[in-house]
């Protein structure tokens, strides 16, 4: 029996609270080289980006000095539920 994964490319704009909080589970010390898949997109652009898997969809979340900040800095007290699937940059910043 296959099991169809989806999969998804994520840009630190449009990940989610919930998507940050797998990857801070996953990688609580930070992600090195060794972690990090490159690939070239559809407009033949060099990606960096760290994987992600979940019971249905594998998601690759785009390397950037931005997401190590904000893996480094989340606490998950910071969002309530009814926000924990919108995008990071959508949500108001904490003072």
């Amino acid at each position: 029996m296959f099991i169809i994964m989806k999969r998804v490319i994520v840009d630190y704009k449009k990940l989610t609270p919930e998507i940050l909080s797998m990857l801070v589970e996953k990688y609580p010390y930070g992600y090195d080289d060794d972690h990090i898949i490159k690939f070239k997109n559809a407009s033949n652009e060099t990606i960096e980006a760290v994987e992600l898997r979940t019971e249905d969809t594998i998601y690759l979340v785009k390397v950037s000095i931005r997401l190590e900040n904000s893996m480094a800095n989340f606490d998950e007290d910071d969002y309530d539920d009814d926000s924990y699937d919108q995008p990071i940059s959508e949500l108001p910043q904490k003072d």
